[in-house]
């Protein structure tokens, strides 16, 4: 689709959701549902979230609503305040939460990554999606369909997405990465502050 590639960090993007509705364990799109969000990382960035600011290895670009990474940084207790600490890959040893979160290499196509534990909870969504295979974790080795896989190639590119209101938005600090098919040609760059302060507090869905 012409414009993709186009994108750039902290662009406005309009896409349809991923996932079904609360469940994120596989993709699927639902045309009828859209989510407004920020773009926060492109294809083949490192994203990590740092005491609860957004941090690309390589770049000094501050990305995402700043006085909402702050909100977020300074809260003392978020469960109190109804805020969902735990975050995508929902994973006992990794451990990520909104304040501490990565490092998380966002597939480029062509990407290849060594398969292990990590890898696949990272990736077993992509993946899955992209082959129309289960991926699955057995004795500690990565099975794809009933094929064991070391390393694996990405085919398509991939962002990391936010909305404004962190404190009260469904994205991929919960769901994971966006795929770039499922984002229409609509870019929304360089709107007055208050219109897109607006824009992304519509709920289309959260």
């Amino acid at each position: 689709m012409p414009g993709w590639g186009n994108f750039k960090r902290n662009d406005i993007l309009v896409f349809n959701f991923p996932y079904q509705q609360n469940r994120w364990d596989s993709i699927r799109m639902d045309v009828m549902q859209y989510y407004v969000k920020r773009c926060i990382a492109l294809p083949g960035d490192t994203l990590e979230i740092r005491g609860g600011f957004y941090k690309i290895r390589g770049c000094n670009e501050q990305v995402g609503n700043y006085q909402a990474q702050q909100y977020i940084a300074n809260l003392q207790h978020p469960k109190q305040h109804g805020i969902v600490f735990g975050t995508f890959p929902y994973n006992k040893q990794l451990k990520w939460n909104i304040r501490e979160f990565g490092p998380l290499p966002v597939p480029q196509k062509g990407h290849v990554v060594e398969m292990d534990r990590t890898t696949y909870h990272l990736y077993k969504q992509l993946i899955g999606w992209e082959q129309k295979k289960k991926l699955r974790l057995k004795d500690g080795q990565v099975l794809l369909g009933d094929s064991l896989i070391s390393r694996y190639r990405f085919e398509k590119n991939y962002y990391f997405v936010s909305g404004d209101n962190m404190a009260n938005s469904q994205d991929s600090r919960y769901w994971g990465m966006l795929p770039e098919e499922y984002i229409p040609l609509l870019i929304l760059r360089h709107l007055p502050d208050l219109r897109l302060h607006m824009l992304l507090q519509l709920s289309f869905h959260r």
